[in-house]
Formats: structure tokens, C-alpha cells, sequence
């Protein structure tokens, strides 16, 4: 932190003193809240509540029928070390009824099986049943048998009889499941982006869906519809959801986009702008009308977005993470992200997916639907993850406290999604205690640092103005910031870095974790009449300690602990990760104690063990706190090093395993007609199957146990290419896709069906240097390339290892 002449800094205020507005006990007509046991999950006009508590939850979408049932315990394992609550789920109309009658509910469209599998990872489930769900399907998940006989997402009477006969069958596979019953099941979201108010249309057909849920037995505490795009809905029968994305892939333009809405806060309406809805609605829509009567409900906020044919944005870390500050910041108080797993379409759906040569706006990959998620299409992590957890923990931890939050907006904010001048931030404050909110980061689009600020935020009960010194906010950072925390019986005036966690202690200590943010030093102000002592937990560790307006300032060093002792004789310890190994954090249960781990590898607990997965290294890192109280047994060879400060530190040693990807070309590239402009939204098209024939081929050769190698999770053919689109055959059969956009494409060998007998065989259609689709200008070939290109760079095998720590 640079000390900075008072004179010249700058004081961000934000006056949070107006008394929270008293949350309203909900007008909506839900359905039974109370489970066998008294466990109640309520809503009122303001936030969610558990057993009668305020409930700030993390709601994350992972399709089924995109994921191989073999992997569901497995990924919703990871879901839940995320630091996810609720996991939510299309239920994708034309998977279960591909004609008339016949309903296939097994193997991956086991939708029970799904929902029990959730409960058993600890995770609540949102059913999203439409009928019509969008989900970059053909018809919006609606099977094609109905819409070529009757008008869909209206109250045509034959329509209806197929959808209470739908919705029977979903109510069938989850009888026994539902919250009432002491199932997981807490929510139902009815139809998707609804916003037609034509004949037998409009508010009224939601009100019959939901009355045709309930009379199937759909009995749920939530009823929930998208509040976008001028949604209709009757008012008093659901509660809308809303959303945003960093990029618009369902966009037509093929140039980068202008600064994003998802960066700004909002300080009055909560609808976002364009989420690609297919209908269009110029009247205004119901979702403002409720505000004061409903919280602020999110349902969709990227987790990443997909590559669709004439946009093809890449997302970094940041981009997605930055919006998590914005949001909360802007009141919302359930966080869902869509996707948080990507998946691919089910084998032998050749034609389910949203394409223009159906009628759909957009044109999407046959197969994969990676989404660039925090977890890909294989259930990989991808680097977002890590930016993402710490904060899913901190709502996990004092979400109940941030609910009761209002909004409060700065004296200044900027005007519009374009202003990158302004400086972006907001308070959640009630009465003495807030978060202060901060952005400093708009894809592609550059933030000023802002040299020498402070803030000042007052509270009811005064003004906290933090830190003790001016600082300066790098561009691209964003945080989240504590103002009158309570920390077990010492009371955190402010903090300048990001709260995590709390681990507790049988001995009735307690163990709160910060990370701190980039470029800007740590520094905990506690009040003076809550503690009495503060020390270093590790006598070689730098600890700056001195007393300013009444409070005690503690400047850590990253990665260090220091003990507070409280007034009253308690102790509690603060630990600081440096940001960089805040990404690495998970927070586990193992032997008995919740405990934080530090790995670049991918971490969850199944059943009682620690599963750690890494990608490519066979050797790797893990450092531990609490210390395990005896040596764990483990499958690989965990050997303890040197501790540094207050983590017990392990190398872990697997034996590599390595397999060459044989790679003979079988033909060049022919000449492919110029991309032609048309479909619903007048946009580059994908080309018709014919122009296929003129793709470049390889025959890709992998020893055969390659594909079940023993002591791995999976492995991955990455494969790096430039083109238009990639397609990977085992045989006859396409078992992956893939557009282009310059990032490697993972194909888990586990995850798609290989056919050992049968070669692989890749092909890429050449990509035009005059093609009108938009490339992310990091990755386009196109200014280098003269007429087209269809090029192989490499295939390589990647292993992915598993370890598996458990209790001696």
C-alpha cells in the first residue's frame, strides 16, 4: 500500500444510513414450504429463507441428459466442493417423449436417478420442466411430433393434453423427492424466456402450466419463470428470475462487442438487456411491476457462453468472475449460474440441436456444448473455476448476512454501460454492518486505475472511511470488502481483502480466511473495546500492528495467520491466502473437521475421501490446515515436506503414464462456396452437410488402452487445430464437434464412445479469410490467411490422475 499525501486522494462516499427496508411476508401462492422434519424453505418480499433464517444460496445448471450417468456421482461431488448449493436442471421435453407416448426415462435421461444423486452429494435441486426450455435445442427442447401438429407455448387445448401428460411423467419420476416429502426438490421453474401475448397466450398460459404442475403432484416451495426480454407472468403465482452474459454469441454483429450491462451495477431496474430470447415483445413486460413484492432472484448468470456459428466470443477468467461483485452488489440474492457444467448432446441426436435450417435464431455444434463453463464439457475445470469458489464460500458462510442488505448506490455512478471513466461500486448495508463492492473490469475493454482512493460509507450508526491510507485499484480488479463484520467476539471495523470462510474448532475456536486482492495490501481494522491483543500465529512472520481512531490495524503478510485475542478471552484467528492461492482453495470435510486445501489439482470429498484429480502432472502439490491429526492413507505416494506457517504441505508423486496419438493425413482440403447470410436473423448460417465433403481429414490412431488406462479418471485427445468447424468420428458415428475459436479441443476419452476397432477420424472444414462471423482478434487466422484454411497442428493424449487421500 503507497501512502499518498491526503490532499491528493480521492473519497468514493456512499451514504448506506437509511434503515433496510422490513422484508414482507410474500402475497405469492407457492407450494408446501415444510418438509417431514420442520425444515422450512420460505420467500418473502425481499430474500429467500431456510428454516426461518435468511438464505443467500448458490444455484448452478447441469444438464442430465448431457452428462454420462456413470459421472453423475462424480461431477455433482465437484458441483457441491464448489461451494454450490442447488443444482438445476432442464428437463428437455424431446430426450423423454421422442414420439408420441413412448417415454425414455433411463440411462442418462434417468431423471430420478439424477435428483436422488444430488441429494446424495448434499445438493438441493431446481427442476426447470418448460415445457418449452430453449437450452440451444431443436424447438426449445419441445419434441418435433408436437410442433408439427399443434400451436406450442399457448392454451391450445390438444397441446395442453400433451403437457399435463409430460408433466405427469415428471411428477411420477419424482414422487417421494419433492421437500415435503424430504426429497432435495425445492423448486420448479415453468416455461423459459416467455414472452408471447397473443392468442391463447400471455399470463394466462403460465397460470395454466402452473396449474397443471400442481395438479400432476409438482408441489414445490418455489415456483419461478424468466424475467427478461419483457416477460409475462401472473404476478402472484411465480417469482421471476433473471440473468446476464458477458458476451452475446446470439448476436449478429461480427465485430467485438461495446462494454457490457453485466459490469455495472444497477441501482434500479433488474432486468438485463439482450439474453437471446427467440420471441420478441415490444410491449413492457411484468418483472418490473414486482420488484417491491419479490427478491432479486438470479437463474442466469453466465458461468461462460456458447459458441454459436457467427459469434465465437472467448471468455477469460475474469470476465466471468468480475460479474459476481456486480450482481450481488446489486442486490441479487440467489446467484445462478447457467452453465456451471457444460455437457454434450445425447449419442445419436443428430439433428437436436438449435440450428437455422430449422427455424432456430442460431446455429449451434450437433454434439458439444462445452459452454466454456467451470466445468467443460468433460466435467474438467476450466481456470474460472478457481476465481469463482472463494466467493461461493463467502455467500455460503455470511450470505444470511448479506441478504438482509439493501442496495445503497454512490454519489456518483456512471450513466451508462459505456462509461468507463466512473468509478463502479456499491454498499449492502443494514443498520451498523455492509459489503463494500467494487468493479474494475469490462471485457475487452480497458478500466483507468483509480490512483489514490478511499472510501467512506455511512452507516447508521457513522461513517467508516477505510483504508487508514489511499491505495490504488490496478485495472481489472474487483472485490467484495466486510464494513462492521462480526468475527466471533471481535468486531472487524472494515477489512481490505475478500472474507472466505469460518472453520470451527472443537475447543470453540474459530478460524476465519480472507484472500486478499491483487496489488492491494491486507489490512483488518478492529474495533478497540472487542480485542485486546493481537500476535503473529507463526513467530517468523512480519505482522504490522498499530492503533489509529480508535482501532487496532493489522497489515499481514499473504499467507500468513494472526490471533486476535477478544476482550472476553476468546481467541480468533484470521488467516490471509495471497489471491493466488485463494484460487487454489477448496474447503472439505475429512476426518471429522472441515479443512482448507491448496492444490492445483481438482479437489472434492466422496464418500468420507479426499479426490484430488490432475490434468497432465503426475507431481503436484498439497498443503492442508488444519494439520491432518494422523497420517491418511493414500493410493499414491504422499510424502510431507517442510511446513511453511500454519499448513501442513505434501508433495504428491503419481507414476506418469504417456500414450502417442498417431496422426496420417487422408486427404487435403478442397475448396469450400463463400458462407451465406440468411436464417431469422439475417446472420452468417452454417454451411448446408454437402460443403462437408470438402473438410480435411486425419486418421488419429490411439493404442487401445489408451482409452481405459489404469489408475486414471480419464485422459483427453486435445487437439489444436485451425478452421471452420472440427467434427470427430469413431467409425460412422460423429462423437464430437467443434467451431473454432482458437482454444484447444478436450474430447475425455470417457466421455464419448469410442469404438476401439474403428479409427478415428477428424476433419475440418476450411475456414474463409472472407468469412462474416466473429473470431476473438487473439485467435483469428484470418488476417494471415489467403482464400482458406484447414490446418492441423497437433493431437496430443493427456492423462488425468486421480488420487484418493482416506482416514487410517
Amino acid at each position: 500500500m503507497t501512502a499518498r499525501a491526503p490532499h491528493a486522494s480521492t473519497l468514493l462516499t456512499v451514504d448506506a444510513s437509511r434503515p433496510a427496508d422490513a422484508p414482507r411476508a410474500s402475497m405469492l401462492r407457492t407450494g408446501t414450504s415444510t418438509s417431514p422434519d420442520g425444515s422450512v424453505i420460505g420467500i418473502n418480499s425481499r430474500y429467500l429463507t431456510r428454516d426461518g433464517e435468511p438464505w443467500l444460496p448458490v444455484m448452478g445448471e447441469l444438464h442430465y441428459s448431457r452428462v454420462p450417468e456413470a459421472q453423475w456421482e462424480d461431477e455433482l461431488a465437484k458441483v457441491k466442493a464448489a461451494g454450490v448449493d442447488i443444482v438445476s436442471s432442464y428437463v428437455i421435453w424431446r430426450y423423454h417423449e421422442p414420439r408420441p407416448g413412448q417415454f425414455a426415462w433411463d440411462a442418462r435421461n434417468d431423471l430420478r436417478r439424477f435428483v436422488e444423486t444430488s441429494a446424495k452429494r448434499g445438493l438441493l435441486a431446481f427442476v426447470r420442466i418448460g415445457p418449452w426450455v430453449h437450452a440451444e435445442v431443436r424447438y426449445g427442447g419441445i419434441p418435433a411430433w408436437v410442433v408439427d401438429q399443434v400451436p406450442a407455448r399457448s392454451d391450445d387445448p390438444l397441446y395442453l393434453q400433451y403437457v399435463q401428460r409430460f408433466f405427469a411423467q415428471i411428477a411420477a419420476q419424482l414422487e417421494g423427492l419433492f421437500w415435503k416429502d424430504g426429497g432435495p426438490v425445492i423448486g420448479i421453474q415453468l416455461e423459459n424466456e416467455y414472452n408471447l401475448t397473443g392468442p391463447q397466450q400471455g399470463r394466462e398460459h403460465i397460470a395454466t402450466l402452473k396449474r397443471l404442475a400442481l395438479e400432476a403432484g409438482l408441489d414445490v416451495p418455489l415456483y419461478t419463470v424468466t424475467g427478461w426480454d419483457n416477460a409475462v407472468f401472473p404476478h402472484n403465482d411465480v417469482t421471476p428470475v433473471f440473468g446476464g452474459y458477458p458476451d452475446l454469441p446470439w448476436g449478429t454483429s461480427t465485430a467485438m462487442s461495446p462494454p457490457n450491462e453485466v459490469y455495472g451495477f444497477r441501482f434500479t431496474s433488474r432486468v438485463g438487456g439482450d439474453l437471446g430470447a427467440q420471441t420478441h415483445n415490444d410491449e413492457p413486460g411484468d418483472a418490473d411491476a414486482v420488484t417491491d413484492a419479490t427478491p432479486f432472484l438470479g437463474a442466469e448468470f453466465g458461468g461462460g457462453v456458447p459458441t454459436m456459428y457467427r459469434r465465437r466470443p472467448v471468455l477469460d477468467a475474469d470476465d466471468i468472475a468480475a460479474m459476481l461483485p456486480v450482481q450481488l452488489g446489486s442486490g441479487v440474492n440467489l446467484y445462478g449460474y447457467y452453465m456451471l457444467h457444460g455437457g454434450r448432446n445425447p449419442p445419436g441426436d443428430l439433428d437436436g440441436q438449435e440450428s437455422t435450417a430449422t427455424g432456430g435464431y442460431n446455429d449451434l455444434p450437433i454434439v458439444n456444448y462445452d459452454f466454456q463453463a467451470p466445468f467443460g464439457a468433460n466435467g474438467e475445470a476450466h481456470p474460472v473455476l478457481g476465481k469463482l469458489r472463494a466467493a461461493h464460500l463467502f455467500l455460503q458462510q455470511w450470505g444470511s448476512t448479506l441478504a438482509t442488505c439493501d442496495v445503497y448506490r454512490p454519489d456518483v455512478v456512471p450513466p451508462s454501460a459505456d462509461d468507463l471513466v466512473t468509478p463502479r461500486y456499491s454498499v449492502r448495508a443494514d443498520s451498523n454492518r455492509g459489503f463494500l463492492f467494487f468493479n474494475n473490469h469490462v471485457r475487452q475493454h480497458r478500466l483507468p486505475a483509480r490512483n489514490s482512493v478511499r472510501f467512506s460509507v455511512k452507516l447508521a450508526t457513522g461513517a467508516v472511511t477505510l483504508p487508514s491510507l489511499p491505495i490504488d485499484i490496478a485495472p481489472g480488479a474487483s472485490f467484495i470488502w466486510p464494513i462492521g463484520l462480526q468475527l466471533g467476539s471481535a468486531r472487524l471495523r472494515y477489512a481490505t481483502a475478500q472474507p472466505v470462510t469460518c472453520l470451527k474448532f472443537a475447543e470453540g475456536e474459530e478460524a476465519h480466511v480472507f484472500a486478499a486482492t491483487d496489488g492491494i495490501a491486507s489490512e483488518f481494522a478492529f474495533e478497540m473495546d472487542s480485542v485486546k491483543q493481537i500476535a503473529s500465529a507463526d513467530a517468523r512472520s512480519a505482522l504490522k500492528v498499530h492503533e489509529a481512531d480508535d482501532a487496532l490495524i493489522v497489515q499481514p503478510t499473504p499467507g500468513d495467520a494472526f490471533v486476535a485475542t477478544c476482550r472476553d478471552g476468546t481467541r480468533v484467528t484470521i488467516i490471509t491466502l495471497s489471491s493466488e492461492d485463494s484460487e487454489r482453495l477448496s474447503v472439505l470435510p475429512f476426518d471429522g473437521q472441515r479443512r482448507l486445501i491448496l492444490t492445483d489439482a481438482l479437489t472434492f470429498e466422496r464418500d468420507g475421501e479426499l479426490v484430488l484429480r490432475s490434468t497432465g502432472a503426475a507431481s503436484f502439490d498439497l498443503a492442508v490446515y488444519p494439520p491432518f491429526e494422523r497420517a491418511p492413507q493414500s493410493t499414491h505416494r504422499l510424502a510431507e515436506s517442510q511446513r511453511q506457517g500454519i499448513f501442513q504441505r505434501f508433495t504428491v508423486n503419481v507414476q506418469p503414464i504417456a500414450f502417442d496419438a498417431q496422426i496420417t493425413p487422408l486427404r487435403a482440403a478442397r475448396n469450400v462456396p463463400p458462407i451465406v447470410l440468411g436464417g431469422t436473423a439475417r446472420a452468417a448460417v452454417e454451411p448446408t452437410p454437402e460443403t462437408f465433403g470438402a473438410a480435411a481429414a486425419w486418421r488419429i490412431d490411439l493404442p487401445e488402452e489408451a482409452l481405459n488406462a489404469p489408475g486414471l479418471s480419464n485422459a483427453y485427445l486435445s487437439i489444436r487445430y485451425t478452421g471452420d468447424i472440427g467434427r470427430l468420428f469413431s467409425g460412422a458415428d460423429l462423437i464430437d464437434d467443434h467451431f473454432y475459436n482458437g482454444l484447444p479441443w478436450q474430447i475425455g476419452v470417457r466421455n464419448v464412445t469410442i469404438d476401439a476397432q474403428q479409427p478415428l477420424m477428424l476433419t475440418v472444414l476450411p475456414l474463409r479469410a472472407d468469412a462474416p462471423i466473429y473470431i476473438d482478434a487473439r485467435h483469428d487466422p484470418r488476417m494471415n490467411t489467403n482464400g482458406q484454411v484447414a490446418a492441423l497442428q497437433s493431437v496430443n493424449w493427456v492423462p488425468e490422475y486421480e488420487v484418493v487421500v482416506s482416514r487410517r
